[in-house]
């Protein structure tokens, strides 16, 4: 992975796919949609204090991609749409997620539209931090629309085609503050198989058309929650879900494709079906307060390396780390980094 304009290249190089928990004195911990301690300006100066630290953690914690760890948004979704209009947020239904529980959601009233930027200053402050490359997370098209009531268009595909057009709009913005990875996470291509086929992929180029920077999609069995783990619970020994879209996105547009792999069912052969593509994979498992050992996490990727190239390899986590405690998270990514460290120097030693 490199920065624009760098020569250095990082053999495994580390990342997180997208949550850090938040510091106590900002949001509640280890909960999910927490809502802010702070108002105002010193809500601000609150967030970007918190993006400071997430950046400072990655970096003494060994991480080569840092990311805000989503220090300024209380959803990885709803945060984006509440920027947008044609959505009200007071006018709120009940509705199945990703066929797996129910949330009062806010309700498209009308066209949707970005009137100006969302993340586009929060990631001009995380550039001003680090020299190393940055990714930022965007929801997905087909995962913004299965997160709301829609009482305009009446169409998922509609919706989810306007999704499309406003992320590429705020991704090129991205890119121009000098993000290096642009990742679109899509938990919902792990539910709605023909509708990723007939027209959730091509949803997804469009967000990422024209794009110089890496893009990433990121697909996963969701945070370690309660309704998460035990809707995995029901899926069996074997976690196939990825050999409907895979194929797809080996033929896409799209650079980098994120999956669960560490703790999860997900047969690792699965990866053969995105050959030629690079692989964010899970070898964290965020479902856990146990903190893996470098050992585990060598493990995970050296296994891995039968159907992905080391050179197309980042080691990651398997979803955002929210609900879990600040200690357990940092450690977990100590133990990232260390395992994938371990992993470098076999390699380097093989090649000798």
């Amino acid at each position: 992975m490199t920065r624009a304009g760098s020569s250095t290249v990082t053999l495994l190089p580390t990342a997180i796919v997208g949550s850090l928990p938040k510091p106590s004195w900002l949001a509640e911990p280890e909960t999910l949609w927490s809502p802010w301690k702070l108002q105002g300006d010193a809500l601000i100066e609150g967030k970007q204090d918190a993006l400071r630290i997430a950046v400072q953690e990655q970096g003494r914690r060994g991480i080569d991609i840092v990311s805000d760890g989503e220090q300024s948004r209380q959803h990885f979704v709803t945060t984006f749409i509440e920027h947008l209009t044609g959505v009200d947020f007071d006018q709120r239904e009940t509705i199945r997620i990703r066929d797996r529980y129910d949330a009062s959601v806010p309700t498209v009233v009308g066209a949707v539209s970005r009137e100006k930027s969302v993340f586009v200053e929060d990631a001009r402050f995380l550039r001003q931090q680090t020299d190393q490359p940055i990714k930022w997370a965007l929801p997905g098209p087909m995962t913004m629309i299965d997160t709301l009531s829609d009482r305009h268009y009446r169409s998922r595909e509609k919706l989810a085609w306007e999704f499309a057009t406003i992320l590429n709009q705020e991704a090129r913005e991205l890119e121009a503050a000098g993000v290096d990875i642009i990742q679109f996470d899509e938990p919902a291509f792990n539910v709605f198989f023909d509708e990723v086929q007939d027209w959730g992929v091509a949803a997804l180029e469009r967000a990422a058309e024209g794009l110089r920077a890496e893009t990433v999609v990121h697909i996963c069995y969701g945070y370690g929650i309660k309704a998460n783990t035990d809707w995995k619970a029901t899926l069996g020994s074997e976690w196939r879900q990825y050999e409907k879209t895979f194929p797809l996105l080996q033929r896409s547009s799209i650079d980098i494709v994120s999956l669960e792999s560490h703790h999860s069912h997900v047969p690792l052969e699965l990866i053969e079906l995105i050959r030629g593509k690079k692989v964010m994979l899970g070898a964290i498992d965020v479902a856990s307060d146990e903190i893996e050992t470098p050992e585990e996490v060598a493990d995970t990727l050296r296994n891995a390396l039968q159907f992905v190239d080391a050179d197309k390899l980042v080691p990651s986590t398997n979803c955002g780390m929210a609900p879990l405690s600040r200690e357990v998270a940092l450690g977990k990514l100590s133990a990232l980094s260390a395992g994938a460290e371990i992993l470098r120097t076999e390699i380097a030693t093989a090649r000798t």
